[in-house]
Formats: C-alpha cells, structure tokens, sequence
C-alpha cells in the first residue's frame, strides 16, 4: 500500500505555547511531541504529515507557527508544511497571507469556526478575506459541527475561487445516529467542486469500543458524494487518543478503503494531499 500523508497532526508544548481549550481537558491536558507521534506513525506506513494549528490563544498564533517550523526535521515522519491558525475576520488578514507566502512551511490557513459565534464567518470582511485565499494558493479547512454545514455551505458559495477543505467530514454525531441531517447537508455541500472532505476525527464522535464496522455508513457516504478524487486522510493526532488512539484508527481506515483501487486509495491517502496544498518535498 502507498504511504500516508496525514493532513491533521497536532502537536503542543505548553512551555512555550497557551492553549486555553487543553487546560483542565483531562487526558488531552499534556504536551505531544512530534517525536511521540512519529515513533508510532513512522510504524503505521505513515511517511509525512502537514501539522494543524491548535487553536492557541490568539496573541500566540504566529509563536505557534515559528515554534512549528523550528523543530527538528526528522527523516521517518517529516513535516511537509503547516496550516496555521488565522483571523478572516479582521482587517488586517492581507498581511498574514503576504507573511504566509514568504515562507513556504505554511501551506494553508484555518480558523476553528464552532468555537465562535456563527455570523462570523458570516461578515463580509470574513467572506472578502477568505476569497484572498484562492488566488493566493492557500487552501482553508473547514472545521465545523454537524449543525453549521449550511454555514460552511455559504462561505464555501461566497469564494467559488478558494480550496476548501472539510474537517472530520463535518463532525458527524456516529454515536448518536444523527444521519439523514448530516447526510443531506454532505450531499449538498458536495456539489461544490472546490470543496474535499477529510477522512479524520470520526472515532472521538463514535460509541466507545467502535469498530470500522460502525464507521462505514458514514465514510461511504462521503465516498459517494465527494469520490475518490477529492479526499484526504488525517490522524487527528492527538486527539485520536480519546478514540481508541492511531494504530487503530489507520487500521480501520484501511479496512473502510480496502476495497478501492490501488489507484483510488493513492489518492486518498497521499496523492490528493500533494495536490491541494501544493507539495513538493518528502
């Protein structure tokens, strides 16, 4: 099988980094090193991952993405690029595209939206902003909730011209068996062609003691609206822990995918990756 290219590892060293969501998070509520991660990525066929920002406190955005591209390079799981934090909504987010495109470790932008109230994205500087992306070459994923998928719909229709990139394939409540909403809205948002989804994040909102089985209905789903060709593959590292961890989840990843084409799970897995945040190395 082709290596993988995961397109979601988190990584934090509260050191030198504040992250108000961690504090108090239980299990989550430590530091997690590249090096912890790559010991048993590297086992997995993992061979290189885009970093995701933490959503740090705001005034340490641009510490978290120096501190990220300052680490030591390592040659088993390298990182390829990251996907820093940003902030559409205010005026000066020109500047941080111009800072972003001076330095090629930052591949792409994100801005945790469930977090926030939702006419944010809403505003016309946010949808102006976002719309700076296309032409910049810097993708935007979309980290959303089941709820606010007509939301991400919008923006999405507000910058035909910006790649857009669907977190944890819309944050579907597995465990709750919410389908037929969430599938209806996927299905929508799919016609959109410069949307991809991204295969992460499903065991945390699956039943305790999951198994590939209980995820299928839902990553056929995506499959069947957004195809092979506009996929990705993310770990979710370290949040991944709470679901069972990542030797699983890349277990049951190939099990779901077993089935396609040599050619199909390339794309899924790494091809796709390449193309869309534009990489070259690793």
């Amino acid at each position: 099988m082709t290596g993988i290219l995961d397109t979601h590892l988190h990584t934090v060293d509260r050191s030198r980094i504040r992250y108000p969501w961690i504090d108090g998070a239980g299990a989550l509520d430590r530091d997690w090193s590249h090096a912890e991660y790559a010991t048993e990525a590297a086992g997995l066929g993992i061979v290189g991952a885009l970093h995701m920002e933490v959503d740090a406190a705001q005034e340490m955005i641009a510490a978290e993405t120096e501190m990220i591209a300052g680490l030591p390079p390592r040659d088993d799981v390298p990182i390829l690029g990251i996907i820093g934090a940003c902030r559409p909504e205010h005026d000066g987010f020109a500047a941080e595209i111009e800072r972003a495109q001076t330095r090629k470790s930052v591949v792409g932008f994100r801005r945790v939206l469930h977090v926030v109230p939702d006419a944010l994205s809403e505003s016309e500087t946010f949808r102006a902003n976002i719309r700076r992306l296309g032409p910049a070459g810097l993708p935007f994923d979309l980290c959303v909730q089941a709820r606010q998928l007509p939301l991400a719909i919008a923006l999405v229709d507000a910058a035909p011209d910006t790649q857009f990139v669907l977190d944890h394939c819309g944050v579907p409540d597995i465990a709750g068996g919410a389908f037929e909403g969430w599938a209806s809205d996927m299905a929508e948002l799919a016609q959109r062609p410069n949307v991809a989804a991204k295969i992460s994040g499903l065991p945390a909102y699956a039943s305790a003691g999951w198994t590939a089985d209980d995820l299928r209905r839902w990553t056929d789903h995506v499959v069947s609206h957004f195809g092979f060709d506009r996929l990705v593959w993310g770990s979710d590292w370290f949040v991944c822990t709470l679901g069972g961890g990542l030797t699983k989840w890349v277990e049951a990843s190939r099990a779901l995918f077993g089935d396609g084409s040599d050619t199909e799970k390339a794309a899924l897995f790494a091809g796709n990756a390449r193309r869309i945040w534009r990489l070259t190395d690793g």
